[in-house]
C-alpha cells in the first residue's frame, strides 16, 4: 500500500505530556506552550483534562488554561473527559473535542477503574450523547491496545471489540494506543489491519509510546496500513506510571523529521517545533528526549 501523502499530527504534550510531572507546571507555561503549538500549525492540540484534581493534580487548572489560550481558527482543542462532570467542565470551557478512554485489557480495566471493559465503555454513553447534542467532536481512545502491564498480551479481537463499541456510540475518531510502548511493527500491522476492517482508516489514529524504542518503526508500520493520524508529544514529554523506565510519548520532532524524509506533509513548522521542545525542556529543568530536536539544537549552537 502507498503511504499517505499527508498526516494529521495530534500534539498531546500539554495534557498527556505534562500530566505525570511531579512539580506543578505553572498555568502561564501551559498556556504559552499551547499558544506556541497553535502558531506552529498543529491542527489538533490536546490542551487539558477535566478529571478530579485528586487523581491528576497537574491538570487541576484545566478551565483556567482553556479560558486563557489564544485560539487559532481551524485548530481543534481537545480535553479529556471521564464522566458527565468532566463533560460539563469541557462544555463550559469551550472544548472543540472531548476524549473518552477505555482499555482493550480486561485486567487493566479492573485494576484501574474496578469494572469490566464493557461496563467502562457503557459509562461513556451519556457523555458521548451529550457531546453530540452540543455539536462537539468525540475521540475514543483504546489504551493497552498492544500490550498490558498486568496481563501481558492483549487479544486483537479485544481491540476490535472496543473499536466497534465506540463506533456504535458514533465516536468520530478512534485512537489505538500503545500505552506502555511494548508494541513492535508486525503487531502494529496486525492490530491496525484488524481495526481498519471495521473502522474507516481515515478515522483511526496511532498513539505510540517509545518505552522500548519502537515508536518510529511502529508509526511506519501503521502508515503502511493506511493510518494517517498520529499522536506525538514535543520533546518526548510524558511517561507512563504503569511501566517502569517508560520514556513516554514519541517525540514530535522525531516523527516530523521521519515524515519529512518520507515526503509526507503535515502542515507543521518543524523548526518552530524544535524551538518549542528546547524551550519547554528548559522550563522543566531537563534535557528533552527528542533525538532529532537535540541534534538540531546542538548543530545550531555549534
Amino acid at each position: 500500500m502507498a503511504l499517505p501523502s499527508r498526516v494529521k499530527i495530534v500534539e498531546v504534550s500539554p495534557r498527556d505530556g505534562l500530566q505525570n510531572e511531579k512539580e506543578f507546571v505553572p498555568t502561564d507555561i501551559k498556556v504559552e506552550l499551547i499558544n506556541r503549538l497553535s502558531a506552529a500549525g498543529f491542527p489538533n492540540v490536546e490542551a487539558a483534562s477535566f478529571v478530579s484534581p485528586k487523581w491528576v493534580p497537574q491538570m487541576a487548572d484545566g478551565a483556567d488554561v482553556m479560558a486563557r489560550i489564544e485560539r487559532r481558527p481551524g485548530t481543534i482543542y481537545s480535553v479529556l473527559t471521564p464522566n458527565m462532570k468532566g463533560f460539563e467542565g469541557a462544555l463550559a470551557a469551550g472544548a472543540d473535542e472531548i476524549v473518552i478512554f477505555g482499555a482493550a485489557s480486561e485486567a487493566f480495566s479492573q485494576k484501574n477503574i474496578n469494572c469490566s471493559i464493557a461496563e467502562s465503555i457503557a459509562r461513556f454513553e451519556p457523555v458521548v450523547q451529550a457531546a453530540r447534542e452540543a455539536g462537539i467532536r468525540v475521540r475514543g481512545s483504546i489504551s493497552c491496545a498492544l500490550g498490558c502491564p498486568y496481563q501481558g498480551e492483549v487479544p486483537i479481537e479485544s481491540v476490535v471489540d472496543v473499536a466497534q463499541r465506540y463506533l456504535a456510540m458514533q465516536v468520530d475518531e478512534i485512537d489505538v494506543a500503545d500505552t506502555i510502548g511494548v508494541g513492535t511493527p508486525q503487531l502494529v500491522r496486525d492490530v491496525m489491519t484488524a481495526v481498519t476492517r471495521v473502522v474507516d482508516p481515515a478515522r483511526v489514529s496511532g498513539h505510540f509510546h517509545d518505552t522500548y524504542g519502537q515508536a518510529l518503526a511502529n508509526i511506519l508500520a501503521a502508515l503502511e496500513t493506511g493510518i494517517s493520524i498520529f499522536h506525538t508529544s514535543v520533546a518526548g514529554l510524558g511517561g507512563c506510571p504503569y511501566a517502569k523506565g517508560a520514556t513516554g510519548n514519541v517525540a514530535t520532532e522525531d516523527v516530523l523529521y521521519m515524515l519529512r524524509g518520507l515526503d509526507i506533509d503535515t502542515g507543521v513548522d518543524f523548526d518552530a517545533v524544535v524551538d518549542i521542545g528546547q524551550w519547554m525542556s528548559a522550563n522543566l529543568n531537563r534535557k528533552g528526549s527528542s533525538r532529532a530536536g537535540n541534534a538540531i539544537a546542538a548543530k545550531r549552537a555549534a
